[in-house]
């Protein structure tokens, strides 16, 4: 497997993200995503093939397969599963901070066009974006107005929990401010106390060679 190519996404992390991208046989490609915690995001994906005779990507066959592979920002695996050409993942964040999502084909079944290319359309929906409103309506049987009093509900408890994070940001900042800035005031007041010992140390030498020389 090649190194994985690393793509930031500076976008806030309430939103939904649509791309696409190409990918080679033995590539990976991951995304990182600035998530609050306890936030559900879903990942939607399709992949197509490029067909070389038509020079077109066309829809993937069905054993063409993706592995899914989402890490919190301590390193720990979230979610890691297989899935087919075309699928949905879903997790949820408990640990506030960079997520690395990564994708990857079946390499087993590469072979179908070795040498090739893939195009993986990629959809990715965090906070309230994650919900189906529709599907709660239906499911919950909601007037329309109960049903927009619910969006809103969830559209303050989001920007509630964005609003912890960037207070989760702030304390991590200051923390690393003033710890560098101690490191800092530290290696100064070594530095000082190095040259007082150092001119210490040559003026005794200085006196001692003026001594053994009979000058003083």
């Amino acid at each position: 497997m090649g190194w994985p190519a690393f793509l930031l996404l500076s976008l806030c992390a309430v939103g939904v993200r649509g791309l696409y991208f190409h990918i080679g046989e033995t590539e990976k490609r991951c995304f990182i995503e600035e998530i609050p915690d306890e936030t559900m995001v879903i990942g939607n994906y399709r992949t197509q093939m490029w067909d070389k005779q038509k020079e077109v990507f066309l829809p993937s066959t069905p054993g063409l397969g993706m592995h899914v592979e989402v890490k919190d920002p301590e390193g720990k695996v979230v979610l890691s599963r297989q899935y087919g050409s075309e699928g949905r993942f879903t997790f949820t964040s408990h640990t506030p901070g960079d997520h690395q999502i990564c994708l990857h084909s079946n390499s087993t079944r590469m072979v179908l066009f070795a040498g090739g290319r893939l195009r993986v359309h990629l959809d990715i929906q965090v906070g309230e974006h994650a919900n189906n409103y529709p599907e709660i309506a239906a499911k919950d049987k909601l007037t329309e107005l109960q049903l927009r009093a619910r969006q809103l509900l969830d559209q303050v408890e989001q920007i509630q929990k964005e609003q912890d994070y960037q207070r989760y940001r702030e304390e991590r900042f200051r923390l690393t401010s003033e710890s560098t800035n101690q490191r800092v005031l530290w290696w100064s007041i070594t530095q000082t106390v190095i040259l007082i010992l150092t001119g210490i140390w040559q003026m005794r030498h200085l006196k001692s060679f003026f001594e053994a020389k009979k000058l003083v």
